[in-house]
């Protein structure tokens, strides 16, 4: 028998603890689960739960991110050729993962029907959920300026993704509270119809002449390797291909519509860069990874990858990407954001508006 080391023992252990918390979470619901039967199920104590995760709560985020992260992939690439139609495929990915009517309270598929009532209850995890509700609107915004509408073609379409991230969370919340409500079609052919809406959208941020110059500095760039959250592949941060203009943010929980700022600012040739950071990484870091993973699952159902943002977004838990950015210690409200160019800093921003100061280098 082959002993496993400290660190393959933890793994183990924890993916036992998520086994059985999923099972517990299914049969109860979230607010009558208890962590003594989880522990009871894992076969482990009840220390051994709370040394993996803060709270229940954190363990209920950490399963349903790990059930997005695992759900098969689209098995066929996406085929939307206008604004419309991306909108209308990525509402029919959403609409498919909601329970049917038909099915027990108590089914698998509605495992996540406590989740917004949980974040409702606490601000320390509805304001970042709100900023990671916004970053999915922006992401997929820019993806429908990319495709051909009859807007104007400078509109702005984040506004027209907010509207449609709206209509499918409602829809989502109704599928749990009253099963069998509502024509799920109907629902996507709303929102495939949202792209033709004129909202007068323009980019038009109100600080941005208030915004401080990034100041110059010179330091080596030596990132750690990262995954890209986004496309779930190696996030290639090495100097070598970081000597083409590039731009890295890191963005606690409380600013991720800061994204925007340093996707637009940048020339079209910069490589963008955004460390998600936060203050409370055991239980609102499985929380970022289960918005991304929801966001990825519907872009990839709806946009071709060439359609997709230049943007590389990493989950910075330990602050390591952080700290290669010069940013020793991180919280919800950090933003800071430096220029790299040919493998080192050139410039630096710190504070409200520092996306949009190195991007603009």
């Amino acid at each position: 028998m082959v002993r496993r080391n400290r660190a393959e023992m933890q793994e183990h252990n924890r993916g036992r603890v998520l086994a059985a918390a999923r099972e517990e979470f299914t049969e109860r619901g979230f607010r009558d689960a208890k962590i003594d039967q989880i522990a009871e199920r894992a076969e482990l104590t009840r220390g051994a739960i709370y040394s993996n995760f803060p709270s229940k709560r954190a363990l209920y985020f950490a399963v349903l991110a790990q059930d997005v992260e695992r759900a098969p992939e689209q098995e066929y690439p996406p085929t939307a050729t206008t604004a419309g139609a991306a909108l209308g495929d990525f509402a029919r990915a959403w609409m498919a993962r909601l329970p049917l009517a038909t099915e027990d309270q108590r089914s698998a598929s509605r495992l996540g029907r406590d989740l917004i009532p949980e974040i409702v209850s606490d601000e320390r995890v509805s304001r970042p959920y709100s900023q990671l509700t916004s970053l999915s609107a922006i992401l997929l915004g820019l993806c429908l300026e990319r495709f051909p509408s009859s807007r104007p073609a400078a509109a702005r379409m984040v506004q027209v993704a907010e509207l449609a991230l709206t209509t499918l969370h409602g829809a989502g919340q109704l599928a749990a509270a009253a099963p069998g409500f509502g024509e799920p079609f109907a629902v996507v052919r709303a929102c495939e119809q949202l792209a033709e809406l004129d909202l007068d959208d323009t980019w038009r941020p109100a600080h941005l002449p208030h915004v401080s110059p990034a100041r110059p500095v010179d330091r080596p760039w030596t990132p750690p390797a990262m995954t890209d959250a986004l496309r779930e592949e190696p996030a290639v941060l090495e100097p070598a291909v970081l000597e083409q203009d590039g731009v890295v943010a890191v963005l606690g929980l409380h600013r991720l519509a800061a994204v925007e700022e340093a996707l637009r600012a940048a020339p079209p040739e910069s490589a963008v860069t955004v460390a998600l950071v936060t203050g409370n990484p055991g239980e609102l870091g499985p929380l970022a990874r289960l918005v991304v993973a929801d966001l990825r699952a519907g872009l990839r159902a709806a946009v071709p990858p060439s359609v997709w943002p230049r943007l590389r977004l990493v989950h910075d838990e330990s602050g390591t990407l952080a700290a290669a950015a010069g940013v020793s210690a991180v919280s919800d409200a950090t933003e800071t954001a430096v220029r790299i160019r040919e493998g080192r800093i050139v410039a630096r921003a710190d504070g409200y508006g520092a996306c949009h100061a190195a991007a603009s280098v």
